[in-house]
């Protein structure tokens, strides 16, 4: 866990080539690939993928990979998730998604290259919300804007 956090790629390959399991979650229920994915950890997320890893896998909160790294706008590791399976409109157990996540947090490149994936702007979730409301209650103004468009 400790080397998917860290973004140690030759530690988390050695660990899987001696049987830890890819998919394997530690004691919050984050797996090796949401730790090095909502680190930035690049090499690490496209080697556990390369492994097998399931991009779709939700942590202990419900959250997946794509998700999490949405809201903290990092396109690079969501363009690896995506390429390895990552559904662009998965929904947290609150029904939120990636798009959702990242209008919550103005982070409008990401809202941008989502959309550009196919997500849907027209998603709600558990409490009827729609990306531009989150955006909206968040104060999220650059993201507005966009979605407005």
């Amino acid at each position: 866990m400790d080397a998917a956090l860290g973004g140690d790629t030759d530690a988390v390959a050695r660990a899987i080539a001696a049987g830890v399991p890819v998919n394997t979650t530690g004691p919050r229920g984050d797996s090796l690939l949401m730790l090095a994915a909502c680190y930035g950890n690049a090499g690490t997320v496209k080697a556990l993928l390369d492994s097998g890893a399931d991009a779709n896998q939700p942590d202990g909160q419900g959250q997946s990979p794509l998700g999490g790294v949405a809201f903290k706008g990092l396109i690079g590791v969501a363009e690896l998730l995506v390429g390895g399976g990552a559904i662009i409109d998965a929904v947290s157990a609150d029904g939120r998604t990636p798009l959702m996540m990242a209008a919550a947090f103005n982070r409008a490149d990401m809202v941008a290259w989502l959309l550009k994936q196919g997500a849907c702007p027209d998603a709600r979730d558990a409490n009827g919300q729609r990306a531009i409301d989150v955006a909206r209650a968040t104060g999220a103004s650059d993201v507005v804007a966009l979605l407005e468009r």
